[in-house]
């Protein structure tokens, strides 16, 4: 079968497509032939700096996959041959809170990921499709959308009376808006583009703000909010945002943090005096993405795709991550 992998520093252009030995699944896990595959920030960072993660060549990249259980191994259901499944971004986190174990058990990073024509899963490392979703559809949905879902409703738990602050048109925060839009929630999304501004209005979003017009944008959070802030804000930015949203979020209110995509430094003194709660987010438990999935299908939320890449074109996938273009996910056919 054929992957791509990670064989150096060199970044994309020095990704390689190789030839591996079909393998069979042994007790416990299934074998996908993959349809499709999409790409996170984290697999776009992992190529272009391995050396960081402790990478041992070669390394597949890619947490998410979708695609069809052609084999099973020993103790596991042959009912399950022919089904439609995506990844699990962790092969160890069933439910509860996350953990070491959890944490090592990572696609495309621990453990080699799924940008290639089979891979093997863990039993309880898939979980099926949506009916109402392609391959392509479903590939988007083990990282992001299940990020999206555990900061509304694991860590946010938002309500339909609640007003969630969104930085940026990235796939978390796309989902993100659909969802909030099912929940009859208010979503305020930000960006640097009218055009993905008008995108995120039709899909949805209360309010938008372009944060290069309103560079002090959380004074516009607030004064959309009466001067309360919002309950709760999906912080894809890091340090470089974080103070901003603080101010926009309201007292006892709940920052989710997703993203470190940009630098600086944070001053904690108006965390403690707003009795703000700052929470890290990494993704979600296989029980989370259970419960998304069914959700996802009673409001049919489909998600929104960018563009579909071949399996042979991989490296201008992630040259269309890198230059940042791009709004909602981009996915690898294959």
């Amino acid at each position: 079968m054929q992957v791509w992998q990670i064989v150096s520093e060199g970044g994309i252009d020095k990704l390689e497509l190789a030839t591996r030995e079909s393998k069979m699944p042994e007790a416990g896990q299934v074998k996908v032939a993959v349809k499709a595959s999409s790409i996170n920030y984290r697999d776009l960072a992992t190529i272009l700096d391995p050396a960081a993660r402790g990478l041992v060549y070669p390394v597949v990249p890619n947490s998410d996959c979708a695609g069809e259980v052609v084999a099973v191994g020993q103790g596991v259901d042959t009912a399950l041959v022919g089904k439609r499944v995506t990844s699990c971004f962790f092969q160890n986190w069933q439910s509860g809170s996350c953990s070491v174990d959890a944490m090592n058990s990572a696609l495309g990073g621990a453990l080699d990921g799924v940008l290639a024509e089979e891979v093997i899963l863990d039993e309880a490392g898939y979980i099926e499709i949506p009916d109402h979703m392609s391959f392509e559809q479903a590939a988007t949905l083990p990282c992001a959308a299940l990020t999206a879902w555990n900061a509304l409703m694991g860590v946010g738990q938002i309500g339909k009376d609640s007003t969630v602050l969104l930085l940026g048109t990235g796939g978390v925060s796309i989902f993100a808006l659909q969802m909030i839009k099912a929940m009859g929630a208010r979503a305020i999304v930000t960006s640097s583009s009218d055009e993905k501004l008008k995108t995120a209005q039709s899909l949805g979003a209360w309010k938008t703000i372009n944060y290069q017009s309103f560079p002090h944008w959380e004074k516009q959070v607030l004064e959309l909010t009466d001067g309360h802030g919002v309950d709760l804000t999906v912080e894809v930015g890091g340090a470089g945002t974080l103070q901003k949203s603080i101010e926009a979020t309201r007292v006892a209110g709940t920052i989710g943090l997703i993203g470190i995509l940009t630098g600086g430094e944070v001053n904690p003194v108006a965390i403690m005096r707003k009795s703000i709660r700052l929470q890290g987010i990494y993704v979600g438990s296989r029980d989370m993405f259970s419960s998304m999935n069914q959700f996802m299908s009673t409001h049919q939320i489909e998600p929104v795709i960018h563009q579909v890449f071949d399996f042979n074109d991989a490296q201008a996938a992630y040259n269309t991550m890198k230059s940042a273009g791009h709004l909602g996910k981009i996915v690898i056919s294959i």
